[in-house]
């Protein structure tokens, strides 16, 4: 069974909150948007992913006899709650962006509007499947800017919390821009080729390196990457490999070498004069071993020797986070007319956005993004040639005009619409390739690994007044 599609997949205050809401015939309809605050990984950006699991999780959510029976035996759920929670069927309505899709700091990237207790029971599987996917396809893509064009192999899947966390790290990592996976199942249900080379067990179980290099390519000419640092790198490793490497030049094959360990830089750049050196020019080099997008890029900068890298590790499992939240913005009262709400806080960081919005990217005339822009969903969608003031989303004195512009386009399209999926189930491979274009007509300078370029990000004058008006008026009633 798929755990995220159990509606025990929730944290249990979620469960504990609904059972409130419906014995206290409190359920009102609700709108709740899913933002992060900061960027991560000190990123200019993120690639935005995961929201067709959230679809297909969302439309498939059910408790099961043996989830019912686990609850009544906590002795804290009423019969009436219980019976709630076995008919459970989500009945909303989602908005999102596309997987793949660019996005930054504080502009609203999944909008939910269903009745209270459904919008609340979905709120972790949501927040899960976006965090980690996101934060997986936003570090695939900096690993592959950083490359200058070299292919990245992810390699991830055993240092994966879980095996379903293997397979969404995978497709996640592909739509960030990897070129493939080592993860056969993810690659088998995505349409992928999978990739890999071998392990230093197989040249450890051969009497010589030699000797597991030419059986290796004797078995995948095609395919004969050999991992030559399993004892000496420069030494017996590599006249190993170039032995092979020749054998199967007359045979009209090419090779490949794989390091994974030791002064990556260095070595490289003598693999390359030996190989070379040898008439094997067409050889390619796969470094591997811990690599990060900052040690990639230092190895460019120094004049590696590189075809393609192997990242696992900190790709999969680098210990950041993304910190997305999922916050109410609206709600109907009791006589059924909607009211724009926020949560307020000490920190004017925290300070949320009021209503249920749109979010709308304007680009210039050269299909360049210039900004993306939040309106109320009520106002008019953004027309060309308007002049338009951009409010930053937490600080009223930061104030912006756009004289002119282009195109407008809607970031935030239906998914579901009263429990039923809208769009197809996209394939990764067509993914990235248009996260990639999308993400190349932004300009450099909010790619940079270091020190990247902020992207507006804006709010409308309308939004801005609404916001400042519930913020007095939440000072009033403290005062």
């Amino acid at each position: 069974m798929n755990e995220c599609k159990s509606g025990l997949f929730c944290d249990f205050y979620e469960l504990t909150m609904g059972q409130g809401l419906l014995l206290k015939n409190h359920n009102p309809d609700t709108v709740f948007e899913m933002f992060y605050r900061n960027p991560p990984l000190s990123s200019g950006y993120a690639i935005f992913t995961g929201i067709d699991d959230v679809i297909d999780n969302i439309e498939n959510m059910r408790f099961s006899k043996e989830d019912i029976d686990y609850l009544s035996s906590l002795k804290m759920f009423h019969p009436t709650f219980l019976e709630y929670l076995e008919a459970f069927k989500f009945h909303g309505d989602v908005k999102a962006f596309d997987d793949g899709e660019i996005c930054f700091p504080r502009e609203p990237l999944v909008q939910v509007k269903a009745p209270m207790i459904e919008a609340c029971i979905i709120e972790t599987m949501l927040l899960n499947c976006i965090n980690f996917q996101t934060l997986i396809a936003t570090k695939a893509s900096r690993l592959k800017n950083a490359s200058g064009g070299r292919s990245i192999m992810e390699f991830g899947m055993r240092r994966a919390a879980t095996g379903n966390a293997s397979v969404v790290a995978s497709r996640a990592a592909i739509i960030g821009g990897a070129d493939s996976t080592s993860n056969t199942l993810a690659a088998s249900m995505f349409g992928l080729k999978p990739s890999g080379t071998m392990s230093h067990a197989w040249v450890m179980s051969f009497k010589s390196e030699l000797e597991a290099f030419r059986t290796f390519a004797s078995l995948y000419p095609t395919n004969a990457i050999l991992l030559i640092d399993t004892y000496d790198t420069l030494g017996s490793g590599i006249e190993s490999a170039i032995q092979v490497g020749l054998e199967q030049k007359e045979k009209g094959y090419k090779i490949g070498v794989r390091i994974d360990s030791g002064d990556l830089s260095y070595l490289s750049k003598k693999v390359r004069e030996k190989l070379n050196k040898a008439g094997l020019n067409d050889a390619v080099i796969c470094l591997s071993n811990d690599i990060d997008e900052t040690v990639l890029r230092e190895l460019i900068i120094s004049g590696a020797e590189v075809n393609s890298f192997g990242i696992g590790t900190r790709l999969v499992a680098d210990g950041e986070t993304l910190g997305g939240v999922y916050k109410m913005s609206a709600s109907k009262n009791e006589k059924g007319e909607w009211e724009n709400v926020l949560k307020m806080s000490s920190s004017v960081e925290k300070l949320t956005l009021p209503g249920e919005h749109s979010v709308y990217r304007l680009f210039d005339d050269a299909g360049h993004p210039i900004c993306d822009y939040i309106t109320l969903s009520t106002e008019e969608k953004p027309k060309k040639g308007n002049k338009i003031t951009l409010n930053h989303p937490i600080y009223d004195s930061e104030t912006h005009t756009v004289h002119s512009f282009d195109s407008a386009k809607e970031m935030l399209v239906p998914k579901i619409i009263n429990g039923k999926r809208t769009v197809p189930f996209r394939k990764a491979i067509d993914i990235r390739q248009a996260s990639i274009e999308s993400l190349a007509a932004f300009d450099p300078s909010y790619k940079r690994l270091v020190n990247p370029h902020t992207y507006k990000i804006s709010i409308s004058n309308a939004l801005k007044a609404e916001r400042n008006r519930l913020v007095a008026s939440y000072k009033n009633q403290e005062d």
